[in-house]
């Protein structure tokens, strides 16, 4: 296996100084390494990638003088339908599986064993970063997960309307409210199809200058109405340009191999000459501790 490369320690110490402890350790040609609080989590494709990581973890944080608390593994499936919650390869077996990690000041829960997905998604953390600094008065969170990215808007002042199928998303989204000492009061949780509620809040009249489109490469709804991403997206932005107050910023990102950042920008221009809206592209750095083409594809659209 090739040579991978870990975090170095002037990054570590930078995390370290901005109150940083989710992020990136490595990324191998099939799997990487991620840190949150002192838990490592090892996604790897094969077995052979799985004990390699977890050897290189154990060596690296003795060189790092990183104390490390645990490690899990989670399997890559090809399909979605196959992914499994991550399970324990070193560590105290005994141990409550549940945690918390910080993303620049912000306290995040984390949860090995609740799912697929622990609960905070690193690659998006300099996309809250600058969420946070715009300041948006009134978020509209689509796929919301466990609110991280209002979180980062409360912070600023801002309230929220938080949607998601999963009700347990949400609750954990509530719990990282508390964790934070936000209350909840002017925010809002709402367990529904995305695709469904965007059309009510129209009728409704209602606006927001922050939305977030992070939606996943395919899910079903209760009601059994598929979302393919490839297929929806273009339709997705377009309805949440009919809530989008002017000026407004749009977060436009996916996971989907198949979508990068330029047929991003294709399909952003393309429902602003639809919808005749002015606006303009503007794309944050990448995070220091991806490699190029490693964290997801994302786009602001800033709407004037």
């Amino acid at each position: 296996m090739r040579k991978i490369d870990w975090i170095e320690l002037p990054l570590l110490q930078a995390f370290a100084a901005e109150g940083t402890t989710a992020h990136r350790l490595c990324t191998a040609h099939d799997g990487w390494v991620e840190r949150f609080g002192s838990d490592i989590l090892i996604s790897f494709k094969t077995v052979e990638t799985r004990e390699h990581l977890r050897a290189d973890a154990l060596l690296w944080a003795e060189t790092a003088g990183f104390s490390i608390s645990r490690i899990f593994g989670r399997y890559l499936p090809k399909q979605n339908a196959e992914r499994e919650a991550p399970i324990l390869l070193w560590g105290d077996d005994g141990a409550e599986p549940r945690g918390v990690a910080l993303e620049c000041g912000l306290r995040y829960g984390i949860d090995f064993s609740a799912g697929y997905s622990v609960g905070l998604f690193v690659d998006q953390r300099e996309n809250r970063r600058y969420l946070r600094r715009a300041s948006p008065t009134r978020l509209l969170n689509c796929f919301a997960y466990t609110c991280a990215f209002s979180i980062a808007a409360a912070t600023a002042g801002g309230t929220s309307v938080n949607v998601d199928l999963s009700r347990k998303s949400l609750q954990r989204g509530r719990e990282n409210f508390q964790l934070n000492d936000l209350p909840t009061a002017d925010h809002q949780f709402v367990t529904d199809d995305v695709l469904e509620v965007l059309p009510r809040l129209a009728r409704r009249g209602e606006k927001f200058d922050g939305i977030v489109l992070d939606p996943p490469t395919f899910s079903r709804s209760h009601r059994g109405k598929a979302f393919q991403i490839e297929a929806d997206f273009e339709r997705l932005l377009l309805l949440a340009l009919e809530v989008a107050h002017r000026p407004a910023r749009i977060l436009l990102s996916t996971n989907c191999r198949q979508m990068n950042e330029r047929m991003l920008e294709v399909m952003a221009r393309f429902c602003l000459k639809t919808t005749r809206a002015a606006g303009r592209l503007h794309r944050e750095p990448s995070p220091t501790d991806f490699p190029p083409g490693a964290a997801a594809s994302t786009l602001w659209l800033l709407l004037s």
